[in-house]
């Protein structure tokens, strides 16, 4: 069996790439992805591109001989930052043959974590509403309850390698109800005799018994006595996961679910359609999943994204129900997103009926797809979107559906002949107003089932405001658009990708992670910035969400410390009606690591740096 090596690095902004195999390699292509389209500067012809994937003839390469060639990215303004700029899932077509090469070195790198400093007052993150100290201390390893509201809060803490938050040797415990508190809200009061809970509801109970299990753990089991009054700022608290550009395990999204579980968050944003794949198995539309779980070698969408020659997934009405169960134990709802129009070329490859076939638009997506939004103006597509829509929304019983909206490629159905026929029909005029119309149709017919939708920011575009229908919009190129949707009548969600796109890499070191298009962001990013900029909108922003896009991840483990610690941010900022201060919010979130640590969960110690 041969040996080969291949290395890349970033030298300006060129990739500067080389092979060398032990064995002779007879006019091998090089098969790699990218995190846009590329071009070859020397060294190879480049045969094939798909978006960020491509394909590059070299020459023979003799037995211990090492080739050369230079990579680009084709848009001059893309210049790589780092590591995950460089050719991801690269491998060789030598005929029929697949030669998989050596995977350069992926992820986050992660240095040993320094000593984690003692702390005296209150360490508790996310940070409650309200925190009166008083003198001494109370040692705590578990609670003298029984008490079935935090059998979940037990079971968790199983999960995360903790013992359990009851038993019968804990220290005497008062748990009631007091109508007095908001639903969601709880009151400790800690005394060197015990611990006296209150809640206003179940949720309210949870979360209590979530704060006693952390502050167990950030305090060595000797918690400050005090007052504790707390109830989250928001009712949307959320964390979004991309399973369509990297196909996560179910235990996978089941542990990140029980991260945000300890940081009181409240919705799971679960991405599983894109360009890229369509990842639920529908009975409805079988062959959707069918086709496109799947990408690399013979495959409707090719490797990108660092595919390789082969990978992906897809989820089971089983798998569903799994996660739905794990979340909705720990007071989590479940969002789904499908995608409409745009965002969806693994749809238009599968069935290419919802695309005009008399269309000679030229027009390309960011991620530098052709052909990949759906047209409204096709019969077909209604029936085979309705059916996707309706179905999903049978299997999440949160009753809100996203149906994504963003990223409309410019000059989108510019050459369609049917298109042209709608817009006469319809009174429309622009794109924008073909969007607009046809995410208002969907929703509406939705809206009759009782299913509420949610899109990004782009859904309020055109004629008669958008998609309507007590829309719930996602603000994410910042936050401006969202304020614009708040004014005139939209619920929002606050995202802004300067912030809280955990996606985005922390530094600006070449040997760091991620994106850098909207941000560099550090941990204190997660936290700088006011979540309602206007006072005039403050009851139309319902909350705040985190997001992970999966471009560059190729293994489960590599999010997480792309994740986490900066998801403590974005909890915080649902929770606290404040601005945090550095120290305090720093030393917090260090102590929560050391929970993170022990349940198996990789944070980037970075983040405490400087």
């Amino acid at each position: 069996m041969s040996l080969y090596r291949f290395l890349a690095e970033i030298r300006g902004a060129e990739i500067h790439c080389s092979i060398t195999s032990d064995g002779p390699l007879d006019a091998p292509i090089f098969c790699f992805s990218l995190m846009a389209p590329p071009e070859v500067v020397s060294g190879g012809t480049l045969i094939r591109t798909d978006g960020g994937y491509g394909e590059v003839q070299l020459p023979d390469i003799k037995a211990g001989m090492t080739h050369h060639f230079i990579l680009r990215y084709a848009n001059p303004t893309y210049k790589p930052k780092n590591r995950a700029w460089l050719p991801l899932g690269a491998y060789l077509r030598c005929g029929e043959d697949i030669v998989e090469l050596p995977k350069l070195p992926a992820g986050v790198t992660i240095p040993a974590p320094g000593p984690c400093p003692q702390v005296k007052d209150l360490c508790l993150v996310p940070k409650p509403y309200s925190w009166t100290a008083s003198d001494g201390y109370l040692p705590v390893r578990s609670v003298k309850q029984k008490s079935p509201l935090w059998q979940s809060v037990d079971a968790l803490a199983l999960r995360c390698n903790l013992p359990s938050l009851q038993d019968d040797r804990g220290v005497l415990t008062t748990l009631e109800k007091d109508e007095t508190i908001p639903t969601d809200g709880y009151r400790i009061e800690i005394t060197p005799e015990g611990l006296n809970v209150r809640y206003g509801a179940e949720q309210g109970a949870h979360y209590a018994g979530i704060t006693l299990l952390v502050l167990r753990e950030t305090h060595n089991g000797n918690i400050p006595c005090g007052v504790i009054e707390d109830h989250p700022r928001f009712e949307w608290r959320g964390q979004h996961l991309d399973c369509a550009r990297h196909f996560y395990k179910v235990g996978s999204i089941n542990k990140l679910i029980d991260v945000m579980a300890l940081l009181k968050m409240d919705r799971f944003h679960w991405h599983f359609s894109d360009d890229e794949a369509f990842r639920l198995e529908l009975q409805s539309v079988p062959d959707l999943a069918k086709k496109t779980g799947q990408r690399g070698e013979n495959q409707l969408v090719p490797g990108v994204f660092g595919g390789g020659p082969i990978s992906g997934g897809t989820y089971s009405k089983e798998d569903v129900k799994a996660v739905i169960e794990h979340a909705q134990s720990l007071f989590i709802d479940v969002l789904p997103e499908i995608e409409f129009p745009a965002h969806a070329l693994a749809f238009t490859r599968a069935f290419p009926e919802t695309r005009d076939a008399n269309d000679t638009g030229t027009e390309a997506s960011v991620q530098g797809y052709f052909e990949n939004v759906l047209n409204p103006a096709i019969p077909e597509t209604w029936q085979i979107i309705e059916s996707v829509a309706e179905e999903v929304s049978t299997l999440f019983p949160f009753a809100t559906l996203h149906l994504g909206a963003d990223e409309l490629p410019e000059g989108t159905w510019s050459g369609s002949p049917e298109i042209n026929r709608l817009k006469a029909e319809e009174g429309l005029e622009s794109s924008d107003d073909v969007l607009g119309w046809s995410l208002h149709r969907l929703a509406a017919k939705l809206a009759l089932k009782g299913i509420r939708c949610a899109a990004w920011e782009e859904a309020a575009r055109g004629k008669g405001g958008g998609i309507g229908n007590n829309a719930l919009l996602f603000s994410w190129k910042g936050q401006q658009a969202g304020i614009e949707a708040a004014k005139s009548g939209y619920d929002v969600i606050m995202s802004p990708a300067q912030h809280v796109y955990l996606d985005m890499a922390h530094s600006q070191d070449v040997k760091d992670w991620g994106a850098t298009w909207a941000a560099i962001v550090g941990l204190t990013d997660t936290i700088d910035w006011e979540v309602i900029p206007d006072a005039e909108i403050a009851d139309r922003i319902l909350g705040v969400e985190g997001t992970f896009w999966s471009e560059f991840t190729t293994q489960d483990q590599e999010m997480q410390p792309m994740i986490a610690p900066r998801i403590i941010g974005v909890a915080s900022k649902g929770w606290v009606d404040e601005r945090l201060n550095h120290e305090v919010f720093l030393l917090s979130a260090r102590r929560f690591c050391e929970i993170l640590t022990k349940m198996g969960w990789c944070w980037n110690t970075t983040c405490f740096d400087g």
